[in-house]
């Protein structure tokens, strides 16, 4: 039996009767292995091309009162709107950014209060505003920034973008006092190539017991145990009513795309520390990176030891 196709040319077909498909001839489980190597080589949803990738994590431990809380909540959502944000965020090369937001106290009590988004205008942003500002308030126990920091760098490490910059922007009134030791989560994060923000807020409240570990030169103590990675820096709110002032200026610095000019505008309004990306920042905390717990210790086991 013979076959023929368009433009001439035969094929004899009994050479193929009888014959099992090659798939059929092949070892067991070969076939199995090469689909499976197919769908992994298969492309996925691309990721996604941004200027910034942002996790904005904030302090809802037990030294947080709920108006407290609200104005740290009112203080990023206001930020967002702001004309200069915006204007920030479009000056980029891809004129738009991925944001997160978490609250933090401890890794049992951390929470995700808005999902990935993008920003790319005053539409997006505002839309990010309302989700922050409609979602109830959560609080927990003792302070962990380093619990903190861990999960928005795993937020970071398994989002479906890819930025050009990629920052952890966190702000608290107090020390690490539970998980791990701040300063060795700082030095694992920013050898991936996360950077490390902070927004110290001086807290001189009396809000409930847990003021009691909270130190007058918080702001020290971020710059040495907390920030770090490629131009890290720090910007201090000197009360939770200064934070909305804080935390806009701080965005502006974070998101305005480099190399145009906002770096040198912006040496005067923000407290800037610049690192090296090495491990260990260029500022040595004189009082030790676990001040906070030594502190808990000293309230609750030995206060002669501590």
């Amino acid at each position: 039996m013979r076959a023929s196709w368009h433009g001439g040319g035969t094929v004899d077909l009994t050479s193929f009767a009888g014959r099992r498909p090659l798939w059929r001839r092949l070892p067991p489980g070969v076939v199995p292995a090469f689909v499976a190597i197919w769908m992994m080589a298969a492309p996925a949803h691309p990721a996604e091309r941004v200027d910034l990738e942002l996790v904005l994590a904030t302090d809802t431990s037990r030294s947080i009162d709920e108006s407290e809380a609200r104005l740290q909540r009112e203080g990023v959502a206001a930020a967002l709107r702001h004309p200069d944000i915006i204007g920030a965020i479009q000056s980029g090369y891809h004129k738009k950014i991925a944001a997160a937001y978490i609250d933090y106290s401890s890794r049992n009590f951390n929470e995700i209060i808005v999902e990935w988004r993008i920003i790319d205008g005053l539409q997006s942003a505002a839309a990010f505003a309302r989700a922050l500002t409609e979602t109830p308030l959560t609080f927990g126990r003792r302070t962990s920034i380093s619990d903190g920091l861990e999960m928005a760098a795993q937020m970071i490490e398994s989002n479906q973008y890819i930025g050009t910059r990629r920052v952890i922007d966190v702000a608290g009134d107090g020390p690490n006092n539970h998980g791990r030791l701040v300063n060795d989560v700082r030095d694992e994060i920013i050898a991936k190539g996360i950077t490390i923000n902070g927004l110290p807020i001086i807290n001189d409240g009396n809000f409930g017991f847990a003021r009691q570990f909270n130190i007058e030169d918080l702001d020290d103590y971020y710059r040495g145990c907390v920030i770090g990675g490629n131009a890290a820096f720090l910007v201090v709110a000197r009360d939770f009513k200064d934070f909305a002032r804080a935390i806009r200026r701080k965005l502006i610095f974070e998101i305005a795309q480099s190399g145009t000019g906002t770096e040198a505008k912006m040496q005067n309004l923000l407290h800037r520390i610049v690192q090296t990306g090495r491990p260990h920042g260029a500022y040595v905390y004189k009082r030790g990176c676990d001040i906070g717990e030594r502190l808990w210790l000293r309230r609750f086991y030995d206060p002669d030891n501590y």
